[in-house]
């Protein structure tokens, strides 16, 4: 059982806030903010970079949060405000889940170094603060990612981009629609990998990946043996 200082992140291998497609996740993710919370009212912090601070999107996950589950929400912006880092501290330090939304993966990555806002984020992190995110926010996190947020010299669509680290491995999200090609990396470049299907999520707690859930979708552990054989196992 994990104990209240444990480095959790729950992330999200894509899915429809608005057509509420992850609300088993969702209602997972309420869970362990609520434990965390105890007897006040939980507080999720919403932090939209990857999406460039797009408001619609903040007010989709608060109709979910409040409007289904009770929580309440609060939103991070950066993007067209001059940072304020201890207004982000004082959010930070309020909130019992960081939810992390989606959009340009690299963008966010390079913004958050930028504005100052990564070092609190690690800081939340390390403390034990509940760490959520979906697709840009659920692959941020590893060494290496597939994203499609580069624009490569070849025109390719989706390419592998160096992540923040604090999780080893190499990961896809939208592993229904990115499967052919990021397997066929896996196989010449790597012997393991992680994918995670939309209305899919992993449990990560201390670095280590303990657990799936699913809201329709699946994760798995993708494997290459000496032969080059691709094996998938199912998390």
């Amino acid at each position: 059982m994990a104990g209240a200082g444990t480095k959790r992140i729950i992330a999200i291998g894509g899915g429809e806030l608005k057509e509420r497609t992850t609300l088993a996740i969702d209602e997972y993710i309420v869970g362990l903010a609520k434990a965390a919370a105890g007897e006040r009212r939980a507080n999720a912090l919403f932090i939209p970079t990857a999406s460039h601070d797009f408001m619609p999107y903040y007010n989709t996950f608060h109709k979910v949060y409040t409007g289904v589950f009770d929580v309440k929400t609060d939103v991070l912006l950066s993007v067209f405000k001059e940072p304020d880092v201890e207004k982000w501290r004082g959010k930070i330090a309020k909130a019992d889940v960081i939810y992390v939304g989606g959009g340009d993966t690299v963008f966010m990555i390079e913004h958050w170094k930028k504005v100052g806002l990564l070092p609190l984020l690690e800081e939340a992190y390390h403390s034990g603060k509940l760490i959520a995110g979906l697709s840009a926010g659920a692959i941020c996190w590893f060494e290496d990612i597939y994203t499609d947020s580069l624009k490569t010299e070849d025109g390719t669509q989706y390419a592998m981009f160096q992540g923040l680290g604090w999780i080893k491995g190499k990961i896809s999200p939208h592993y229904g629609a990115r499967m052919l090609d990021f397997d066929k990396i896996v196989c010449y470049n790597y012997q393991r990998a992680l994918a995670i299907e939309d209305n899919a999520a992993l449990v990560i707690e201390d670095g280590e990946v303990v657990g799936s859930i699913t809201s329709g979708g699946n994760a798995y552990w993708l494997k290459v043996d000496e032969s080059g054989k691709l094996t998938k196992e199912k998390i």
